[in-house]
């Protein structure tokens, strides 16, 4: 399927694609998500001093919206991961990916605060690793863990910007869809670089990593490059905030993709 067109620029500011401020006011016409009605939706009010707090329905969130959540969030494939499971319990074992496994333990045995300190992790390494497997099961034990969790792979989060130009429904507007990946509390980003470079693509990544980045918010994020690599390929302004918001853990190995079962 050939790829949608580029949105069109906004004409008052040549060279930029249409980028909505950190916390935009919501559109009149949509439908509150709060369930207190107190906030837009995203689980934070805006204060003073264009400072955020948390809105009360965070601390309301059951344990059924959070299974609703790991249902509609997770993959199928990775909705079983564990540490205790292959691939994973393999990859403990290996010389080669231990280190990794022992990082990636330690940040989920402490997701709560690793979350809201907003720390993050960058795993680089080989196809077929298992650099996914253990992104996913962070971004599970966050949602266990009553955070919300956005996930997308690049080719995919790309496709989703693309749409909402095209939308005429205020709830998928590109500023709602702008809104919910800087405000929400983890943004997993899998395969970052598995896309033909472009100006736009440059602006949209900049855009969500740099809002992200002042707001202290945690990413969690995958790819098969290594710094220059992805430097040339999403630019050098996105790789040094990732890096300051990332904890690097390069993984390297066989192809375990065949052998996984969870």
């Amino acid at each position: 399927m050939a790829s949608s067109p580029e949105p069109k620029r906004n004409s008052a500011e040549p060279g930029r694609a249409n980028v909505v401020p950190l916390r935009p006011k919501p559109e009149p016409n949509a439908a509150p998500a709060c369930p207190l009605a107190k906030c837009d939706g995203t689980g934070w009010l805006e204060t003073e001093g264009d400072a955020v707090k948390p809105c009360d329905c965070r601390s309301i969130r059951g344990k059924g919206s959070r299974a609703r959540g790991l249902a509609s969030a997770i993959p199928a494939r990775y909705r079983g991961v564990s540490f205790d499971r292959p691939p994973i319990s393999d990859m403990a074992r290996a010389p080669e990916s231990r280190a990794v496994v022992s990082v990636v333990h330690d940040f989920v045995d402490d997701i709560k605060s690793r979350v809201r300190a907003g720390d993050g992790l960058w795993i680089m390494g080989d196809v077929g690793t298992g650099k996914t497997t253990l992104a996913m099961l962070v971004s599970k034990s966050a949602i266990q863990a009553g955070h919300s969790v956005a996930i997308y792979s690049l080719p995919r989060l790309l496709y989703r910007i693309r749409h909402t130009f095209d939308s005429a429904d205020l709830r998928d507007s590109y500023e709602s869809f702008f809104r919910k990946l800087i405000s929400v509390d983890l943004l997993h980003i899998d395969d970052l670089g598995a896309e033909k470079r472009s100006d736009w693509v440059l602006e949209q990544l900049y855009a969500i990593v740099d809002e992200r980045y002042q707001a202290q918010r945690s990413m969690i994020v995958t790819s098969n490059n290594g710094f220059e690599e992805l430097a040339e390929q999403i630019g050098p302004r996105v790789v040094s905030r990732l890096t300051e918001m990332c904890q690097e853990l390069p993984l390297y190995g066989d192809d375990k993709r065949n052998a996984f079962s969870a």
